[in-house]
């Protein structure tokens, strides 16, 4: 299995949605319960459907309970701040288009793109690891080349 890196706030996020899914499996065992008393199971589409809901909820508590016990914390505050790593904001500029584009590297749990946060191990953030500020980069994507400057690297503290 990979190594996992999770932020602290990545790290508190997931152990909330873990909570969050304990209370659900807890409140679907009691529907699932309740519809097993209504007889008849294989016509029961109430039991049918909070059998197949529990599974999945079941499934993410394992997947999420493997990840915060493996998961490596990673303290941006340890970071070396010249060069891009894990938790890292990076200012760029396209120099195709002119554009300024900011992106904040996390794990994949963390990553959403259209907020500006690209998992680590995606192709981009794969060409940015260990850049640092005012250093052209051509970086090789499914889409094609980009040609980008670092133009800030800035490690922000989560409070």
């Amino acid at each position: 299995m990979a190594e996992i890196y999770l932020s602290k706030d990545g790290y508190e996020k997931l152990k909330e949605e873990l909570a969050k899914l304990t209370r659900q499996k807890n409140d679907l065992s009691v529907e699932i319960n309740e519809a097993r008393e209504q007889g008849d199971l294989k016509e029961n589409a109430g039991y049918i459907y909070g059998k197949e809901k529990q599974s999945m909820v079941m499934q993410r508590i394992n997947e999420l309970e493997m990840k915060l016990r493996d998961a490596k914390i990673v303290d941006s505050s340890a970071a070396n701040y010249d060069d891009v790593r894990l938790g890292a904001t990076v200012t760029l500029r396209d120099e195709n288009t002119g554009a300024t584009i900011i992106y904040t590297l996390c794990s994949s749990d963390e990553a959403d793109p259209s907020a500006g946060r690209i998992s680590v191990s995606s192709p981009l953030a794969q060409g940015l690891l260990g850049a640092t500020a005012g250093r052209n980069l051509k970086i090789l994507l499914p889409s094609g080349e980009k040609n980008l400057t670092v133009l800030k690297i800035e490690y922000k503290q989560v409070l």
